[in-house]
């Protein structure tokens, strides 16, 4: 391993795209801590630490995946979900607009073309988003005085936060083109990596020798052993369900030419077991965040016990809570899979290309095979990702240990840590490959990082 990585600066064009790629997210992480003009950050920072309820978790989240920081408000405070967002809406409105659909099917043109409405997209809600946060600190005096009621003040904190998600967008664009990996991907991971050193912080604060009577708040040894254990265990159960494929095998129809038979070539089509990702996550997690938030305001609005009950109930680690989140994953488990996997288009293009699958008539029969396949893998993937998502929230409950430390044992940021780490090492491993340099796995350049079952 540490031979490939010596390997990796030692070939000019590979070394340039890995310091490149590394130059574009000290920019990020510069930017991170520059202040919107005019915010009071003490203010604003106690006044997060106050929010103990859905408010806090709602901005604890959106910092987890999305590269900003809204507790420190900085120019890079909407990070880069705005543009994951929108990505996210022309990928559902590709399976139901029509001339989307048809402009995606042009290749590369019409594939620009989209980009560039996401884009215009991006613009649309970084000003939406940028007005609402504005509007909530302002009316809550998280603002120096002389800036209060100014709408100079506003406009310019609008436009900052707009201008700081372009830019980290461009940001992405230019590790795509120049550097190695995906460059949306890898600002977020660089914001979530750079949350461990203060859960390290955390634990090594709370950390006691003592076995028997630990006080509250204190991590035992106990604890300690149990949080790393865990962390490994979850880390590698990430790797393989993110790696993990059910192939199926194809065979190539045999074709006379003059007087040679050509194709006739066996080989797989690989089906991801969790092909819908994070997003199940993502989704599931965003819209439980709403429940405690309305049912708390609707409890002391009405000063009703059932509605309070309700609240707490749609708290983290909690059972209805739990049931809930569980089920929601698996809801958007298979509606992501509906929405991006497309067996009829599958089908279609096996038979044209001369590909079957063996036993199987190509065209209606294969396309039913492929859908009933993946319904049974993607259950197995939900199950695995229900299993992540609430690991987090179950520790910190039953073993009193903090959520920013808890949260490093599943949930949506080490799915994504793991796979675009995964992503990153593969590519700069086919990179060493390519030009005869042994890879992470291997000495001898016979090994590669694979999938959980070859």
């Amino acid at each position: 391993m540490f031979k490939a990585l010596i390997n990796i600066f030692k070939i000019p064009e590979l070394r340039n795209k890995v310091l490149f790629t590394a130059l574009m997210l000290a920019i990020y992480r510069i930017g991170f801590h520059i202040p919107l003009p005019g915010v009071d950050q003490t203010q604003i920072a106690e006044h997060f630490q106050r929010q103990s309820g859905a408010a806090g978790r709602l901005a604890e989240y959106f910092a987890v995946f999305t590269g900003g920081s809204l507790k420190q408000s900085t120019i890079f405070g909407l990070g880069i979900m705005p543009y994951i967002s929108a990505s996210i809406i022309f990928q559902l409105l590709l399976t139901v607009v029509p001339a989307l659909e048809k402009l995606h099917k042009e290749g590369e043109t019409g594939r620009r073309k989209i980009q560039e409405y996401t884009r215009y997209a991006t613009v649309l809600l970084c000003l939406i988003q940028a007005s609402f946060w504005m509007r909530y600190i302002s009316a809550r005096g998280l603002v120096y005085k002389e800036y209060a009621g100014s709408m100079l003040f506003w406009i310019v904190g609008v436009f900052t936060l707009t201008t700081g998600t372009i830019f980290l967008m461009w940001l992405g664009e230019q590790i795509d083109e120049y550097g190695i990996g995906n460059g949306v991907s890898l600002i977020i991971t660089a914001g979530i990596i750079s949350r461990i050193p203060r859960a390290i912080i955390l634990v090594g604060k709370s950390a006691t020798l003592k076995v028997a009577a630990v006080q509250p708040g204190q991590i035992g040894p106990t604890k300690i052993i149990f949080l790393i254990s865990a962390f490994v265990f979850v880390v590698a159960g990430s790797i393989l369900i993110t790696q993990g494929q059910r192939r199926i095998p194809i065979q190539q129809a045999k074709q006379m030419r003059g007087r040679r038979i050509y194709g006739g070539i066996r080989h797989y089509l690989p089906l991801r077991v969790n092909h819908g990702g994070v997003m199940p996550i993502i989704f599931a997690s965003s819209l439980l965040l709403f429940p405690d938030l309305i049912f708390s305001s609707l409890s002391q609005a009405f000063r009703s016990n059932f509605l309070a009950f309700l609240a707490t109930s749609f708290r983290p680690g909690e059972y209805i809570y739990t049931v809930t989140y569980v089920a929601m994953v698996y809801f958007f488990a298979y509606f992501w899979t509906t929405v991006q996997f497309r067996p009829k288009e599958m089908a279609e293009h096996l038979r044209d290309s001369g590909s079957f699958i063996p036993g199987l008539r190509p065209g209606k029969r294969t396309e039913e095979y492929l859908e009933r396949v993946m319904e049974r893998i993607t259950y197995a993937g939900a199950a695995f990702l229900s299993i992540i998502a609430v690991i987090p929230s179950l520790v910190a409950k039953w073993m009193n240990i903090p959520f920013a430390v808890s949260a490093f044992l599943g949930g949506t940021g080490l799915l994504i840590v793991v796979s675009v780490l995964l992503d990153f090492v593969q590519r700069v491993e086919a990179n060493l490959i390519m030009r005869n340099y042994p890879g992470f796995l291997s000495s001898s350049g016979a090994g590669r990082i694979k999938g959980a079952y070859g």
